[in-house]
């Protein structure tokens, strides 16, 4: 399944005076579709740092940007012209090729995960029937990007940045899939689209209130792994300023820098949408058929996922930093168990 736009049968291609060969059209549906899914997610990250500005400043009783654009609002905007015109420094002894590899490495595993999130039924870039497998095997890729920066920044503080990153994703990611597999278990399917139409009908269809308390379990658990995942705060031990500069990072600057930075809050949005879709009923209405047509499908999903950025800005600006035997502590000894929980718990319940 593909946009919309893309999918109409009555295509601007039509109107050439000339044929193109089936291949030659599929790669310009799909690079179309590449560049929308780069414009929204990086509109969606600057709206995301404009976010953390405000409202960390309202909750700390302060305005924040004030003074570009009416309340400040093209701030962010302006920040992206100042870093596109920054000039490109690199480490006289860095190793050039990797170090220019792992930012973009990093941004287009975030923008190649936002080809199967569903935000409507219809509006899906790629409507892979291993969806959510494909996320979670996508979004791996990051790793590999951090690693590469903290190494190649020949740099003993990028280099421990890298090194923890790679061990806080990895780590993480063993509860978060757990937690994903009771969903699995009660829709039979890994296709979010699928997800979604099992939860239609209202809120009390929605996962995290099926087989209480073990899928709001899951979605804790979920949530809390997916902080580590972005390397948000508390859990911001790879770019961990007091400790480490800035991490694997700390090399970087100018538009290399800036897609480090769009790729974190590209992900806070990813893992908004994901989580909205595995638990909260995704774009389907809460009030079950009424306001789920049109463009509400849209409008329900952004302010699901926006609700739960907003949960994810106000714990950074209230919790303090762990250290790193309390982040391991958490992973393996916290979350892991308490997901083989929910998934027992489910499985029982399933076949009770």
């Amino acid at each position: 399944m593909i946009l919309p736009i893309l999918n109409s049968e009555i295509t601007f291609l039509q109107f050439l005076p000339f044929d193109l060969p089936e291949p030659l059209i599929s790669i310009i549906f799909l690079l179309i579709g590449a560049s929308i899914i780069a414009v929204v997610a990086s509109v969606l990250a600057l709206v995301g740092v404009y976010l953390e500005r405000k409202i960390s400043a309202h909750m700390q009783d302060r305005l924040g940007p004030m003074e570009v654009g009416p309340h400040g609002i093209a701030q962010t905007f302006a920040d992206a012209i100042k870093l596109l015109i920054k000039e490109d420094i690199v480490p006289q002894d860095a190793d050039k090729l990797l170090h220019f590899i792992a930012p973009v490495m990093v941004f287009a595993a975030t923008l190649a995960a936002f080809a199967v999130l569903p935000f409507s039924k219809t509006l899906v870039v790629s409507d892979l029937n291993i969806g959510l497998l494909y996320i979670i095997a996508i979004s791996s890729f990051v790793v590999i990007g951090a690693i590469l920066a903290g190494w190649a920044s020949n740099n003993k503080w990028s280099l421990l940045g890298g090194m923890r990153s790679a061990a806080q994703i990895v780590s993480f990611e063993i509860p978060a899939s757990l937690a994903v597999l009771s969903v699995i278990m009660i829709v039979g399917s890994m296709n979010l689209g699928d997800i979604v139409e099992y939860q239609k009908g209202g809120f009390f269809n929605w996962i995290i209130f099926k087989y209480f308390p073990f899928n709001f379990i899951a979605f804790i658990i979920y949530f809390i792994a997916s902080l580590a995942e972005v390397n948000r705060a508390p859990f911001d031990l790879p770019e961990a300023e007091s400790e480490l500069i800035a991490g694997f990072h700390t090399e970087y600057s100018g538009m290399k820098w800036a897609m480090f930075f769009l790729a974190e809050y590209a992900n806070m949005f990813l893992v908004g949408v994901v989580a909205s879709t595995l638990f909260l009923g995704g774009w389907s209405s809460p009030f079950g058929d009424f306001l789920n047509s049109g463009p509400f499908p849209v409008f329900w999903i952004f302010i699901k996922s926006f609700s739960l950025i907003f949960v994810q800005i106000w714990i950074r600006w209230t919790l303090p930093r762990v250290r790193v035997d309390q982040l391991m502590y958490v992973s393996w000894k916290v979350l892991t168990p308490f997901a083989f929980v929910a998934i027992l718990g489910v499985g029982i319940w399933m076949v009770l």
